[in-house]
């Protein structure tokens, strides 16, 4: 990596050490003295390593785009970050497939290398324009878009499968959106640009590269394992492809390949990200994106959790603390029967980054189920549980100008409690199930249900009091007189088992949870 990435984490005052050609082994045996993990495409980031890493890694940046080397859903259920830099080296790649594309028009690399050998087989490489030819791309996101635009320039047609391609964006991108058969059917070169997924793994296999134009010429520079490379080789010896050029292979370092030596055939040793500008702009964008994560919560280009700016950060963060302290005191009370949470926020907390706030809530939540929960893996344990989650937001200001609501859904019916920020920055519980009570939820609490009579209070401390415990602050609230009344009760002493079955047994009481936030 370019050292320039060290310095910038040096700069902003973070202990780095720059370890290159570690094993696994070696990596795994001092990833635990470590917070954050940068790496490029050589080191394999696997679930083994990341278990040698808890509790303390936080964060892994990649300095590049791929993320196929590391196990991202592993990261995903530890609660660890994983960042990439998508655009460091976006028009270095763009710029090699179409660098790639000439070649095989023109047959650069076969005429350079029988020209130095003496020969002058000048009617030997008849080549094809690229002009007035379509192009077919399989991917047309930040870098496929750059692709195309420069294809414009070369005065080709464009047309573009991609699932996740608005017709807007098409038409402001000049590109056809197309499904792959039609794309295989009209597109003399196809230049690939997605990632490898379970979905695009295998895209142009032996059946789709059978219904492409005869006499297609075929680039990928995005990632191995897009093309069935025996099919492709196939295809090149029977003259159906007329020319390949690969940037990638299924299998790396490809130090040997069916397809070496295939006529037709251009390799290059996975060069796409290889210029000087973009080895620095992806070392310098990886520093600076988890230095901003370690150092001010901000989380940018991150794959596996929603992104929060390190200039929203300052003014998510009260927002956050009040949600996931929502999330506990709902999550402590109703415990393991949850089916559904809703988040909802109202007023001024509507005009923020929504994410990131329901990303502490399920943390606030799932905490009943793991000590090692936070807003990266929440999300995962909830769905792995079944667990729905659902947003709202409401612009207008209700009793409050701003509030977050956590609505829970159980086999029993919904469970909602509301909070708010007083002076922009304190968080306060301000209902709880339909009843008004205003309560700094912070420490050892109690939560209580009892009648509203005469004599509860001074029963609760009295009981309380056998057993040495201080009562901090007290806050109370009810549905109406003489009906279901409610007690957060703040101590300075956790209640323990004995002293919470006594207060149980005090005349009138529904229900008693020892709370900790």
């Amino acid at each position: 990596m370019d050292p320039r990435a060290a310095a910038i984490f040096r700069d902003r005052g973070i202990e780095v050490d720059e370890k290159t050609g570690l094993s696994p082994e070696e990596l795994s045996a001092i990833i635990g003295d470590y917070d954050g993990l940068a790496v490029r495409s050589s080191t394999r980031v696997s679930a083994a390593v990341m278990d040698a890493a808890l509790p303390r890694l936080k964060v892994i940046g990649r300095a590049g785009i791929g993320v196929d080397t590391i196990d991202v859903p592993a990261a995903s259920a530890r609660g660890i970050v994983v960042m990439n830099t998508p655009f460091g080296n976006s028009i270095t790649t763009a710029e090699h497939a179409i660098a790639m594309l000439f070649a095989l028009a023109r047959e650069i690399p076969q005429a350079d290398q029988s020209t130095q050998a003496g020969k002058w087989e000048k009617n030997r490489f008849m080549g094809v324009e690229l002009a007035g030819k379509t192009l077919g791309l399989i991917g047309c996101g930040n870098i496929g878009s750059i692709v195309a635009d420069r294809a414009h320039g070369l005065k080709m047609k464009v047309a573009a499968f991609d699932p996740f391609l608005s017709p807007e964006r098409a038409v402001e991108l000049g590109v056809d959106k197309v499904e792959l058969d039609e794309l295989l059917a009209r597109a003399d070169f196809i230049t690939l640009h997605t990632p490898l997924t379970d979905q695009t793994r295998g895209i142009l296999s032996r059946e789709a590269l059978a219904r492409t134009k005869k006499g297609v010429r075929i680039v990928n520079c995005a990632r191995g394992g897009l093309i069935d490379e025996e099919a492709l080789k196939d295809g090149l010896e029977t003259g159906h492809v007329a020319g390949a050029a690969l940037d990638v292979f299924a299998k790396e370092p490809a130090t040997e390949n069916p397809l070496f030596g295939t006529p037709g055939l251009i390799c290059t040793p996975h060069l796409g990200a290889s210029t000087n500008e973009a080895q620095v702009n992806v070392a310098i964008q990886v520093a600076e994106q988890m230095a901003d994560y370690l150092l001010l919560g901000g989380i940018t280009n991150a794959v596996n959790v929603p992104s929060l700016s390190a200039e929203e950060a300052p003014r998510l963060k009260p927002y956050m603390a009040l949600a996931e302290k929502l999330g506990r005191l709902v999550g402590q009370v109703v415990g393991s029967e949850v089916r559904s949470i809703d988040v909802e926020v109202e007023g001024a907390a509507a005009e923020l980054n929504i994410k990131p706030i329901t990303g502490a809530v399920l943390a606030g939540v799932m905490r009943c189920w793991s000590d090692t929960v936070n807003m990266v893996n929440a999300p995962y344990l909830a769905k792995e549980r079944g667990i729905t989650v659902r947003e709202i937001r409401n612009d207008g200001e209700g009793d409050y100008h701003t509030l977050v609501a956590v609505t829970v859904g159980t086999a029993g019916g919904k469970r909602r409690v509301e909070g708010t920020l007083f002076g922009n920055k304190a968080p306060r519980l301000v209902k709880i199930f339909g009843i008004p009570v205003e309560a700094d939820l912070s420490g050892q609490m109690a939560y209580i249900v009892n009648d509203d009579a005469p004599g509860f209070i001074g029963a609760l401390g009295t009981a309380m009091g056998r057993h040495d415990v201080n009562i901090a602050t007290f806050n109370l609230g009810r549905r109406e007189e003489g009906g279901e009344a409610v007690a957060l009760v703040a101590v300075d002493d956790p209640i323990n088992a004995q002293l919470a079955g006594e207060l149980r047994d005090l005349s009138g009481v529904r229900e008693v949870v020892p709370l900790s936030f």
